[in-house]
């Protein structure tokens, strides 16, 4: 029996067409996590100018992928279009993060009546040991900073994928996390509290812990509500 393919031209130009595609799909994906972290770092400075030239010969990509990753930037509101001006990267202003703090404060306290709602026991004991890598690290710099947290690290991000809300997981992991992991790694050490911030993590653990929905979501909130009274006493 023939085990060759009988492959007529125009099959193998839409094999082809397809191998490119999904070959620049994958670029595009690789590019936006890049600069996703190049923006949340401040290696993209606040305000700076998106120049297309310039990325695509440093990260060497055609414009093609480098244009659908800034499309995904300004998704995430990393990027913003400003009439006569051009793309830009996100300046964070007080006033911005009050905003968006709010919106989290609600947000997030419903994930936690959620979480205390839906959370399994290989969960709490993962955030449990989470907690204790973060004390760990705190005493390591004697109280001068908090962990730098992100994805599986960050206790915030554990309890809203507890929540079992694919809604809120795509608000708050998606389209809201990567400017709070902006705010947090560009701001001032000296609006941090990070002995405070562990403390309130471990009440809203325990809260969780003992199925307690309704002091979940209340000390969520004001514990968020406390990082925003931070960010108005700069205003």
């Amino acid at each position: 029996m023939n085990s060759e393919l009988n492959l007529k031209p125009s099959d193998l130009k839409n094999l082809d067409s397809k191998g490119n595609g999904d070959k620049e799909n994958t670029k595009s994906v690789t590019l936006t996590e890049s600069l996703i972290e190049a923006i949340v770092n401040g290696d993209l400075a606040q305000g700076c100018k998106i120049s297309e030239p310039e990325l695509a010969k440093h990260y060497q990509v055609s414009r093609g992928p480098l244009r659908e990753a800034i499309m995904r930037l300004e998704g995430l509101g990393l990027i913003e279009r400003i009439a006569h001006v051009g793309a830009r990267v996100i300046t964070l202003t007080p006033e911005k993060l009050v905003e968006l703090y709010a919106v989290r404060e609600a947000l997030e306290g419903m994930a936690a009546r959620l979480a205390a709602r839906h959370i399994q026991q290989d969960e709490i004991l993962a955030l449990e040991l989470l907690l204790t890598q973060h004390s760990n690290h705190i005493e390591q710099v004697e109280g001068a900073s908090y962990f730098q947290q992100q994805g599986d690290f960050d206790f915030h991000y554990r309890i809203i994928k507890a929540s079992r809300n694919q809604k809120l997981i795509g608000l708050l992991c998606d389209e809201l996390y990567h400017l709070l992991r902006m705010y947090r790694y560009q701001s001032p050490r000296a609006q941090s509290r990070p002995k405070e911030a562990l403390a309130e993590h471990q009440f809203i653990l325990q809260a969780i812990r003992n199925r307690d929905e309704e002091l979940a979501e209340m000390l969520m909130r004001r514990h968020i509500s406390g990082s925003r009274k931070l960010i108005e006493q700069q205003i």
